[in-house]
């Protein structure tokens, strides 16, 4: 691990913390609706920033969300650079999250499985 694990770990949460209030006090994009930001991963040289995020809704939404989320890019690292105390706010890059598409169905296969099983037993 980098020696400046910790500090690129508080940077990358800060981010995340400041981002979402960001997007859901100041983002007026219909596209973007109402997601979550899942994680933050941000590069030793904090030259970059993958901001990974999930909605609920439709995979056309995912287009659409990803693609406001790009478009507003520039607007979010100038709010950025306003709150963070750093001497440059890194490039954003927008990731859909699927771990948590792939969570819920991973648990509808295990429940439909119990079910079976419950069933077959019965």
């Amino acid at each position: 691990m980098p020696k400046d694990y910790p500090r690129t770990r508080r940077v990358a949460e800060q981010i995340q913390r400041e981002l979402a209030e960001i997007i859901r006090q100041e983002m007026k994009d219909p596209r973007i609706g109402m997601i979550t930001l899942t994680g933050v991963e941000v590069s030793p040289d904090f030259s970059h920033a993958k901001i990974f995020f999930t909605h609920l809704g439709e995979s056309r939404q995912t287009a659409e969300s990803l693609s406001g989320l790009q478009h507003a890019a520039g607007f979010l690292r100038s709010h950025l650079a306003h709150r963070l105390k750093l001497y440059a706010v890194p490039e954003l890059h927008f990731i859909y999250d699927t771990s948590v598409e792939r969570g819920v169905r991973l648990s509808s296969l295990i429940d439909q499985a119990i079910s079976e099983d419950k069933r077959h037993t019965s």
